[in-house]
């Protein structure tokens, strides 16, 4: 198998010819870990890799249908515990973290037959919506242009999945980390319902809620099918998202009636690029163009700066824990030379923060998301750009600002559509839907809380048009495998 043809096909096409004995999971991974090679040397994807332990596994891999049996997969490097894999979540004070125990999804995601064989680059502590982590030793550029953000957190994921090294890949998102680096690098992206993804068993929640896990892929179907194999309730689990299934299966379902759709243009204020508002107007009349209803909608009063400075203190106060922790042992406190000076604050802030201002900031976050459910009321869908900008220049946004609050307050300029829910819990997914001068500008469909399924079926219906189409294309790198 050449790597074009490798590359043309998705995760379930892929696994439909190992299944059949078309190819067999040896051929697959050796075209992946050849294109990964390829890519890191030019995007800087990769932290640590099992190469050989993948191949061997991969010679004896196990097939059944209706999985994704033999299928190269990256885990991102974001502390999702695996036995297989060290862990560094992007920061120098963490790497080589190992665990003597699979997180449950990581279990879930093996018996769904994928076969790990690397870890993503991630930036420090999953922290910023770009990937530019002094521990990888230089950013993850974007495959479209080598100058420009890959975005962040799962950036070395959305990288892997825009240039074919696998079709699917492991992200999450706290704030915008699977939508960010979908829509800057042109693949989709959803996050999906609160609880439908499990988070243990060495914890309940990430970020007071705010995080979920899930993948990157460059097909609808095959997030529909991750989707199946993965979610479903971990049990003692602080949330459960309604029951779910068949994700796959429902693409094909009709809507039984237009669909109404709310436009969402103006995120409190905040500037948003002329670009990404192409997009928007050129969806919107996509959809109307199939038959649905598309309702201007202005957002509710909301105190976005308040809703960001909640978001540092949860995000202050975890990395104060992390750390803690791993500095124990010893006794001391962290340095320039384990943090990078924006985290480095945020773990002083973190320390210094009184248990009144945690529970206000996570009431502040639940009250961000009753806000967000009133706003979705009446509506199908909330229909707005991923991101503020086409991908920012590299540089634009690094740790290297000593203030944590006020790196925090820049990244929410760039991801004023996005974080708010995660607040909510509800679904959203960046799709690849737009292009400005050869960069890719992503359109987030938000829908009401559990329904996943909608999203996905009306993400296919617009994956069959020619906008899509035109939008999701293949980066070109050099050296790449032929």
């Amino acid at each position: 198998m050449t790597f074009e043809d490798y590359r043309a096909l998705d995760g379930i096409a892929l696994a439909d010819l190992i299944a059949e004995g078309e190819i067999s999971p040896r051929e697959a991974m050796d075209c992946a870990i050849a294109a990964a090679e390829a890519v890191d040397r030019s995007c800087n994807v990769l932290t640590y890799r099992r190469f050989e332990a993948a191949r061997a596994e991969a010679d004896r891999a196990r097939i059944e249908p209706g999985k994704f049996c033999g299928l190269p997969f990256l885990l991102k490097d974001s502390g999702l515990a695996s036995t297989d894999l060290p862990t560094s979540i992007g920061s120098a004070l963490f790497d080589g973290t190992t665990a003597g125990e699979d997180a449950t999804l990581t279990t879930r995601f093996r018996d769904a037959g994928f076969l790990t064989f690397a870890r993503s680059t991630v930036p420090e502590m999953c922290m910023a919506p770009t990937t530019e982590g002094r521990r990888n030793g230089g950013p993850t550029r974007n495959p479209f242009a080598l100058d420009r953000s890959s975005g962040g957190s799962s950036g070395g994921a959305a990288v892997a999945v825009a240039a074919g090294v696998v079709p699917i890949a492991h992200g999450s998102d706290g704030g915008g980390s699977i939508r960010i680096p979908a829509a800057a690098c042109g693949v989709f992206g959803l996050k999906a319902t609160r609880g439908r993804v499990p988070m243990g068993p060495f914890r309940g929640e990430g970020w007071a809620g705010l995080a979920a896990d899930g993948v990157l892929t460059r097909s609808v179907r095959d997030t529909a099918r991750v989707l199946d194999l993965v979610s479903g309730m971990e049990p003692g689990a602080p949330y459960a998202a309604p029951e779910g299934g068949d994700f796959e299966k429902g693409l094909a379902t009709p809507f039984a009636r237009p669909l109404r759709i709310a436009v969402w243009r103006d995120p409190w204020g905040v500037a948003v690029d002329p670009a990404c508002l192409a997009g928007l107007d050129h969806t919107a009349a996509l959809l109307a163009s199939l038959g649905h209803e598309i309702v201007p909608i202005d957002p509710p009063d909301f105190d976005y700066p308040g809703f960001l400075d909640a978001i540092v203190a949860v995000m202050a106060s975890n990395i104060a824990l992390s750390v803690r922790k791993k500095l124990a042992a010893s006794g001391r406190e962290p340095t320039v030379a384990d943090l990078e000076p924006a985290i480095l604050d945020g773990y002083r802030r973190g320390t210094t923060m009184t248990a009144p201002d945690y529970a206000e900031a996570v009431n502040v976050v639940h009250a961000t998301g009753r806000m967000m459910a009133r706003m979705i009321d009446g509506y199908d869908f909330i229909l707005s750009p991923a991101l503020t900008s086409p991908p920012i220049p590299l540089g634009t946004l690094t740790m290297d600002e000593p203030d944590f609050r006020a790196f925090r307050h820049h990244a929410g300029e760039v991801t004023a559509f996005l974080a708010v829910v995660n607040a909510s819990g509800q679904p959203a997914a960046s799709l690849p839907l737009w292009r400005h001068q050869g960069l890719p500008i992503g359109l987030q469909l938000i829908a009401p809380f559990g329904r996943d399924d909608t999203i996905l079926r009306l993400a296919a219906r617009l994956e069959e048009t020619d906008t899509w189409k035109t939008a999701a294309l293949w980066p070109s790198l050099p050296d790449m495998p032929r």
